[in-house]
């Protein structure tokens, strides 16, 4: 039987980091300040290896996992990506593998990574003017690169494709609606994300929040929504637009957390397993693996430690939990 934790979640889904290295530099996630060029990201021998990661995906199908995402950093830096992706396809029991990517190597790996079995893509896009995005996202990368990646990736035949938008009041929120028009005409899904305190490095500030409520009141007045029925596990709340054009997302984990439904574990590049976005420890996978453990030992000490989980940050985040320390958003994908 799959494990619940203390408050009767399952573990269905699981986010594999892949890398801790990015070509990006946004604020919300590896601030430039901090991720500079001395910044010591992990030697090769320090992440885990593809054999290591689907060996790991099979244990984690045995205990109720469908849904497997890759992350980053930017998973598409990881070489030979594709194979790996074969791989995991491969595995019993896997109904969906996804990827988040900020979509700039899409134009050379799109179809390749759709050939190995990835059933879904999702690209971040933070805004549509070159020069904010530059700033946004701190690169020499044109936002022309994400544009050419996301036409790569429909061409692939991956689609509707979810595009990720992180907003912050007086950042980006006056593109609020140009972003949305764009998803409608070009087919994609559209998700809203509220800023969140993910990590220490990020300059979180409340008041910087824009609550999806207000994304809501703001879209469905120049285009009617209708709410979609949201299945267990959903991070965002679904709407379609009455005249057909599509659907649209909106994850509110600050203004309406959801923590009491979240079934995510995560898995950071070292082989660390998280079950909290906001965790301050992980559980030290890699050493299991590569002390000569069984398949059957992993499994229990999985199980055994979704049994004791009972994270829910977003639940306390205005009353217990400041000044916690938090894992960095690159290392375990989001």
């Amino acid at each position: 039987m799959a494990p619940l934790d203390t408050l009767a979640r399952p573990m269905k889904a699981l986010r594999i980091s892949v890398t801790d290295r990015c070509n990006f530099r946004c604020g919300y996630c590896m601030p430039r300040e901090v991720f500079g060029p001395d910044y010591p990201f992990l030697p090769r021998e320090a992440l885990l290896t593809f054999e290591e990661i689907t060996r790991l995906v099979r244990i984690f199908t045995g205990l109720g996992v469908t849904k497997v995402r890759f992350t980053g950093g930017e998973p598409l830096l990881r070489r030979e990506l594709p194979a790996l992706v074969r791989m995991v396809a491969a595995v019993p029991g896997l109904e969906d593998l996804a990827l988040t990517s900020n979509g700039v190597l899409l134009p050379e790996l799109a179809t390749d990574l759709r050939d190995a079995g990835l059933n879904r893509l999702t690209v971040s896009l933070d805004t549509l003017r070159p020069d904010r995005f530059q700033t946004l996202s701190d690169t020499d990368l044109p936002l022309t690169r994400v544009l050419e990646g996301l036409a790569a990736a429909r061409a692939a035949g991956f689609g509707p494709l979810k595009l990720n938008c992180v907003l912050q009041r007086g950042v980006n929120d006056d593109e609020i609606l140009a972003l949305a028009a764009f998803a409608r005409e070009q087919g994609h899904t559209l998700r809203f994300i509220e800023f969140m305190d993910v990590g220490t490095t990020n300059g979180w500030r409340l008041d910087a929040v824009v609550p999806a409520a207000d994304v809501h009141r703001l879209i469905h007045a120049a285009w009617p929504l209708e709410a979609l029925s949201s299945a267990p596990g959903q991070v965002a709340q679904g709407w379609r637009y009455t005249d057909g054009r599509g659907e649209l997302g909106l994850i509110s984990s600050v203004s309406t957390p959801f923590c009491r439904d979240c079934d995510r574990a995560r898995l950071s590049a070292d082989g660390h397993l998280y079950t909290c976005l906001f965790a301050g420890e992980g559980l030290d996978l890699k050493g299991f693996l590569r002390g000569g453990h069984s398949d059957a030992d992993l499994s229990a000490l999985l199980a055994s430690h979704w049994k004791r989980r009972s994270d829910r940050y977003s639940e306390l985040r205005r009353t217990d939990t400041p000044g916690l320390p938090r894992v960095e958003m690159s290392h375990i994908g989001g």
